[in-house]
């Protein structure tokens, strides 16, 4: 605890002459001046000693300046100017609330400085012993087995306060104390807003609260309250804990997404019976292309580079390029997946969402008489297995670049471009011409 003015008076043996009810009060420093108006030089919170040299008249005025910028405390040394503290002192001391105390001649000034900065040193000596076995004990609770939960919880008990962590949505995660926190919907909405804020804190209705935003991609907040003001070691503490928290949710959501790739891996393996929480069939596969998994709502999963989502309606996520399926069974997965990445080719910023469906080529042979484009198709692409069909499907979705396309189909460069050449051997046709180029993504897509 900071020293205060009760601790000085005790252990130096001050006569208090004013003021007693204010010796509680907390000393920042020790300060001595012989000036009139030492108030440009203060910062408020200093005991401030004065033998009265220049302070014969004006005690009135004297004190309220004083009082006015947060001195705690006057001490008033006698047995050199004055033989004793001055009547009008003492009274007008009195009339303002602040503390005065007669320093005796035997007790020198430093004597309370010295003292003022030995309690000083030693309060913070045990804030930072305190803040290093607050820090250990929240680390541990982070790699314990309660992880998030266990740190909310330890933290109430290291700051005595209710703790109460927030997903995204400000909706309650974890929480730890009795005392409910007041509404915190409008600051979460002005820290959202802020675009840059990291922290707020704010008094109201008795509670001194101090919200921490968690990650600069909003994973959350931490929220902590409690009666009495907070000290500059508490507030590190809790950001300790907003430190470790935040660490804790990375490496929640990356676990998270690591599981969701491997889940839609089963979807394309056709064990979807293995995939928990899928939404109701048909479902619609979408593929993303500039945005995060971690803003699309629903089943969103990492693959190749993109975003893929399985839901029954595509989501709309401003700024992406988006490709979506037709409606396909749990079952054709895989298939809605290969259509939504073609329609993703197919999508530019000026048209950012493209569906299977309004892609040129199934238009154009919906045009020819019935069973005339499945023969059409046939015809061209049977001299093709169905890998060199595949790896022509994809080469031409990626509009002829080699490297996307060798990725998509998960195969060296080199040895797209030797399928590529062997099935145009066996067509007998040049792929360096457009109109070739269309009739087999016509076929291909038959």
């Amino acid at each position: 605890m900071p020293p205060t003015l009760r601790s000085l008076v005790d252990d130096l043996r001050l006569p208090v002459l004013a003021g007693a009810e204010g010796l509680d009060r907390a000393v920042s420093w020790v300060h001595g001046t012989e000036l009139v108006d030492p108030t440009p030089f203060l910062e408020g919170g200093e005991l401030l000693l004065t033998t009265g040299l220049a302070v014969r008249r004006g005690f009135r005025a004297y004190v309220d300046r004083l009082a006015a910028v947060g001195v705690v405390g006057l001490g008033f040394g006698t047995g050199l100017s004055h033989a004793v503290v001055p009547p009008g002192l003492v009274t007008a001391a009195a009339r303002a609330g602040l503390p005065l105390l007669e320093v005796p001649r035997e007790t020198p000034f430093i004597a309370l400085s010295k003292a003022v900065s030995r309690a000083v040193a030693a309060d913070e000596y045990a804030a930072l012993t305190r803040a290093g076995e607050a820090q250990r004990a929240l680390t541990r609770a982070a790699v314990g087995r309660d992880g998030v939960a266990a740190v909310v919880r330890r933290l109430g008990q290291w700051v005595d306060a209710r703790v109460v962590l927030l997903g995204p949505d400000g909706a309650p995660v974890h929480a730890f104390g009795a005392r409910p926190l007041p509404d915190l919907g409008p600051e979460l909405e002005r820290l959202r807003a802020s675009g840059g804020l990291a922290s707020s804190a704010f008094e109201t209705g008795g509670r001194h609260v101090v919200v921490q935003v968690l990650g600069g991609r909003g994973r959350g907040f931490l929220a902590v309250g409690r009666d009495r003001p907070w000290d500059p070691a508490d507030r590190g503490i809790v950001t300790t804990a907003a430190s470790l928290l935040t660490l804790a949710l990375a490496q929640s959501d990356t676990a998270r997404r690591r599981s969701r790739t491997a889940e839609f891996h089963l979807l394309l393996a056709g064990r979807g019976d293995l995939v928990p929480d899928l939404p109701p069939e048909p479902l619609r596969v979408a593929v993303l292309d500039g945005v995060a998994v971690g803003e699309v709502p629903g089943f969103a999963a990492e693959v190749d580079g993109h975003v893929v989502v399985v839901a029954e309606e595509a989501p709309a996520v401003p700024g992406a390029l988006v490709g979506i399926s037709p409606p396909v069974p749990v079952s054709a997965v895989a298939q809605g997946y290969r259509q939504a990445l073609d329609a993703l080719a197919a999508a530019r910023p000026s048209s950012p969402v493209v569906r299977f469906e309004d892609l040129a080529g199934t238009g154009l042979m919906a045009l020819l008489p019935e069973g005339a484009g499945r023969a059409f198709a046939e015809s061209l692409l049977r001299p093709l297995s169905a890998e060199l069909r595949e790896s022509l499907r994809v080469w031409l979705a990626h509009h002829g670049q080699w490297d996307p396309a060798a990725a998509r189909l998960g195969v060296h460069r080199h040895t797209l471009r030797n399928r590529v050449r062997r099935a145009e051997s066996l067509l007998g046709r040049s792929l360096d011409v457009p109109g070739v180029r269309a009739e087999l993504w016509l076929a291909l897509g038959e």
